[in-house]
């Protein structure tokens, strides 16, 4: 696979890989990097949880100099804290960088949504429609008490906001939104955060906008997904 499609396809990567055991025939550096990651975004790898080389190393499949690579590239990613000689842990969580976190998604986002609305096609239009139908698809299911698929109503939820930025014409836009993205998603998996109804009818919102290439209604929709989601789950006390 190369370098340049593992970069556009970041977020979706790691939600999709639960499901797929890291993508066949990659290398198996690559399956444990993307393995590890998803556990830690999913919450499967607790903040603040120690890494021992040697018990991942069973575990992930992969030999220690391998591990010690990819948890260093994790560190570079924000997702796992190196302690010199006292080794690796999953990366604590806490208020102050959850609200830090969601304002650079809000910015890179809310600026990728104009650049995207006036530059997007039919095409472009299409892939908005059939990720927004996926999503409002399980968002009906969760709304009647069926959340037992977290995951795929992440990755859905991913989907539709990647689609709605899609056209905005930057690579570098699209590749730091989808790491930000990734960070944003490990809180809101560890909160088990659920808004329901208010964020089904922003989605629409966002969706109406978008055909309407109404960019200004889908920035100041954006903006309250994100921050009425974080003061959910710090006014909730949902993160420590």
């Amino acid at each position: 696979m190369a370098k340049k499609h593992l970069k556009k396809e970041t977020a979706s990567a790691v939600i999709a890989a639960v499901r797929r055991g890291g993508g066949e025939g990659a290398p198996i550096g690559e399956t444990a990097y993307r393995r590890i990651r998803s556990d830690i975004v999913f919450g499967k790898l607790p903040p603040g949880q120690k890494l021992t080389l040697d018990r991942m190393k069973e575990a992930y499949n992969a030999s220690v100099s391998t591990l010690r690579e990819i948890l260093n590239r994790l560190s570079s990613e924000g997702f796992i804290k190196a302690e010199g000689a006292k080794g690796f842990e999953v990366m604590p969580t806490s208020p102050e960088n959850l609200r830090q976190v969601a304002s650079m998604r809000q910015l890179l986002e809310c600026h990728a949504l104009k650049e995207s609305f006036e530059a997007g096609d039919m095409e472009w239009e299409g892939r908005v429609v059939a990720a927004h139908h996926k999503l409002a698809q399980i968002e009906k299911r969760m709304a009647i008490g069926d959340r037992a698929d977290a995951e795929m109503w992440k990755r859905y939820d991913w989907e539709f906001h990647h689609a709605l930025i899609s056209a905005c014409g930057s690579q570098v836009l699209l590749d730091t939104h989808a790491m930000i993205y990734d960070r944003y998603l490990r809180y809101q998996m560890i909160a088990a955060v659920y808004r329901g109804d208010a964020a089904s009818s922003e989605h629409r919102t966002l969706l109406e906008s978008a055909l309407a290439r109404d960019w200004r209604i889908a920035q100041k929709t954006l903006t309250t997904h994100v921050q009425d989601c974080v003061e959910q789950m710090v006014g909730g006390g949902l993160i420590g």
